[in-house]
């Protein structure tokens, strides 16, 4: 209400030229004078015949005429004030001629009081020059009268002048402190302005580099509503949009798994899971049907407020297309190689071990050479048998006793566990008889308790635990088999991953920073083979790692356990 007060006083008095400033403010007294003069014609007209009030009235006349003639803004800047002065002189005659009718006629002096004292420019000097005005209006009759002036004559008059005086002061007071505010709200709306300008930039400046990058973005609030899209993740909305319709609820999309044919539920769905409060990476979809399907990675990072709530989510949709496609592409390429290779490796296998059929057949030394040549080609038999190991992989479960196997893993490890100076602990059950693969579900392992033990280089402590739970509430034991589900898990010391390397551990040919840099052996195969045996057991296989503290890995295949015999 105050602000649209004062943007009403700003545009019709303050943004107004000082000539039309001068006319308004002066239009109040010369408004009352003329209501005094229509009063004065229709009950006192034998007031027209007194000199004095019609010089009055004439001064008042003259008084605004000038108001409307003088080009004000072109004087210095106080020259505006000779009008409520002047002011003072029309209103000491209107006041001497009408006394008789009118009484009150004093205190049309209120107004050029008040026009000086609001004036705001030498505030002392207008409460002194408007006491003094207004004494001199009272007491100039009392000398002009022609007898000499009394004490009493004098001062009888005097209250009003003080009563002015205080008027202007209160006045004075009031306008100092509606100019300060008026300042101050002048500067904070100058702030204001600037933060506006400021904002608007940097809004603009958000909008370019989001528009800029070639990774969609959605902001979310807490009720999953778009806050904020950019023109790349607008194109890849459109693909995912079904025909006959132009602004589906988020179910209706079409979202699908990683093959590509299976819809994702709506829980499933990125931004539904990005607004459940989910922080995820490298969580990868389909996006579309057809030729213009595109294969997305997403990634979303929850927006908590100051107290931990929810308050909405940032999706980040990057195309990866192209990379699925090239990586299709090598899977095929690898298999097909590996493939041809094969046929010959086995014949080499074939005739190494003929010739190894009959050794006092050949010199000593061809013997032995022969032998290395085996064990090559043995190695890369097993190198062959690793690069085909794929999503074509087949899988057998039996009852095996998983304890054994967990002995018989770390066993085959420990020569390699005692030249790194890794100390092997087991947590097992005695027995743990469950349904899987006996021979994939020890390569899996073997996979595992060979890495931990590789990448503790320095020394340190492997950890193979196995036992029988639930994967609502398990906890790890050893001396239990009640739960249906096995979890088995693999815990080091050594060198980690961090949290982008955690994130490629299980694609083909990935090699960790570390691993590299320590020149420590391996493809880059072993867990992508065993994430393969444990999907095929209907399981899954996680991994929590920090660099420099350590590596667990997790295996867990549902249902699998079996009561012991």
């Amino acid at each position: 209400m105050t602000r649209t007060a004062d943007t009403l006083i700003r545009r019709h008095f303050y943004d107004r030229s000082l000539r039309t400033r001068v006319v308004l403010t002066q239009a109040p007294l010369t408004l009352t004078v003329a209501l005094m003069l229509a009063h004065a014609a229709m009950l006192y007209p034998q007031a027209y015949g007194n000199l004095a009030f019609t010089i009055g009235m004439w001064l008042h006349a003259a008084i605004f005429v000038v108001c409307l003639a003088v080009p004000w803004d072109r004087l210095p800047p106080a020259a505006f004030l000779a009008i409520p002065y002047l002011d003072f002189v029309a209103i000491g005659f209107s006041r001497e001629g009408g006394l008789q009718y009118a009484t009150s006629a004093g205190l049309l002096v209120l107004f050029p009081v008040f026009w000086i004292s609001a004036a705001g420019l030498a505030r002392r000097t207008a409460i002194a020059g408007s006491t003094v005005a207004t004494l001199l209006m009272v007491w100039t009759p009392v000398f002009l009268a022609g007898t000499e002036a009394t004490p009493d004559q004098l001062g009888k008059p005097l209250l009003f002048p003080f009563m002015m005086a205080g008027f202007s002061a209160t006045v004075v007071i009031i306008t100092a402190n509606m100019d300060r505010q008026r300042v101050a709200l002048q500067e904070k709306d100058i702030q204001l302005r600037e933060a506006l300008e400021q904002s608007r930039h940097r809004e603009q400046l958000l909008a370019a580099v989001v528009d800029t990058v070639a990774v969609g973005l959605v902001v979310v609030d807490g009720d999953g509503h778009d806050q904020l899209i950019n023109s790349t993740q607008e194109t890849l909305h459109a693909l995912a949009v079904p025909r006959g319709m132009v602004d589906p609820p988020e179910k209706d999309l079409l979202v699908f798994a990683p093959d590509a044919v299976t819809p994702l539920s709506a829980e499933a769905r990125p931004v539904r899971r990005a607004v459940q409060g989910e922080s995820f990476t490298n969580y990868q979809v389909w996006i579309g049907q057809g030729d213009s399907a595109r294969a997305v990675s997403t990634t979303a990072r929850p927006i908590t407020t100051n107290d931990g709530g929810n308050a909405g989510a940032v999706i980040a949709f990057h195309d990866v297309t192209e990379m699925v496609a090239a990586l299709a592409a090598k899977d095929d390429f690898v298999a097909n190689v590996s493939h041809e290779f094969r046929t010959p490796l086995t014949s080499i296998q074939g005739y190494l071990g003929l010739a190894l059929d009959e050794p006092e057949l050949l010199p000593a030394h061809v013997v032995k050479y022969l032998g290395v040549a085996e064990r090559n080609a043995e190695r890369l038999n097993d190198l062959v048998a690793d690069l085909l190991s794929s999503d074509s992989m087949t899988i057998s479960p039996t009852v095996a006793d998983v304890a054994g196997i967990v002995a018989d893993s770390v066993a085959s490890v420990r020569p390699a566990a005692d030249k790194n100076g890794v100390v092997l602990t087991v947590e097992s059950p005695r027995s743990l008889p469950a349904l899987v693969d006996a021979g994939r579900f020890g390569q899996a392992l073997d996979n595992l308790v060979s890495n931990a033990v590789k990448y503790s280089p320095d020394g340190g402590t492997v950890t193979v635990r196995a036992w029988a739970g639930n994967a609502a509430g398990n906890s790890a034991g050893t001396g239990t088999t009640g739960g249906s589900d096995l979890f088995c898990e693999v815990q080091d010391t050594g060198i980690g991953m961090s949290s982008a390397e955690q994130a490629d551990a299980f694609t083909k040919f990935f090699r960790a920073e570390q691993a590299l840099k320590r020149s420590i052996p391996g493809l880059g195969l072993g867990l992508q083979i065993t994430r393969t045996i444990v999907t095929k057991h209907g399981g899954t296989i996680t991994v929590q790692s920090a660099r420099g503290k350590g590596t667990t890995m997790r295996m867990v295949l549902p249902g699998c356990v079996q009561d012991p015999v």
